[in-house]
């Protein structure tokens, strides 16, 4: 006998959500800047064309010089970009390198501002960083089937059970995005680094 199975509306979304996490994830380039990987590629963008490549490229750049620093070896440091908006995240053995790493990157070309959540201690394990990416998954997911969000224009970037919240969103928006992150298992804080709509 043939059996047919029905699956709500919102298991559809999940699963299709999770499908394009997985794929795009791999696609989607990122910094390698001192052994580390910034996560949190979106799914759907409304940025500009140009805007992208822009971020891409200030992303790459910032990267560089960074790593071509010898000054910042054995440090744990990852770039995330999002409309001209650059954040620096991970682990620095020292403050004098915490400094160094923003002020390498603080005149890139198409950075409006950047945010320094660097902070001084050893660098997190490899299970850490697993971790991390899984808490950006779920989080990611729950945004984009969450009603009334606009989760196109967040980015979800998770650095030692941090997670900090990018994008250009209104106060409403930016309440939503926030109780999403902050309801996920294993988060120990969310940073906000949103930009208010002209």
């Amino acid at each position: 006998m043939k059996r047919t199975f029905f699956f709500s509306r919102r298991f559809q979304k999940i699963m299709g959500v999770i499908i394009l996490i997985t794929c795009l994830s791999g696609c989607i380039p990122a910094a390698l800047v001192v052994g580390a990987t910034a996560g949190g590629a979106i799914i759907y963008d409304k940025r500009s064309m140009k805007t992208i490549a822009q971020d891409q490229e200030a992303g790459e750049k910032a990267g560089a010089l960074i790593n071509a620093s010898p000054e910042l070896k054995g440090s744990h440091i990852a770039i995330a970009t999002f409309d001209h908006i650059l954040l620096l995240v991970g682990q620095t053995p020292t403050e004098s390198q915490r400094d160094l790493a923003y002020q390498l990157v603080s005149n890139v070309k198409n950075v409006s501002r950047v945010y320094n959540e660097i902070t001084v201690q050893p660098p997190t394990s490899s299970w850490q960083r697993t971790h991390d990416a899984w808490i950006t998954t779920k989080i990611k997911t729950e945004m984009l089937t969450e009603q009334g969000l606009h989760s196109t224009q967040i980015k979800v970037v998770t650095e030692d059970g941090v997670v900090y919240l990018m994008g250009v969103l209104s106060p409403r928006q930016v309440n939503l995005a926030t109780n999403i992150a902050r309801r996920a298992d294993g988060v120990k804080k969310v940073v906000k680094v949103f930009e208010n709509p002209q």
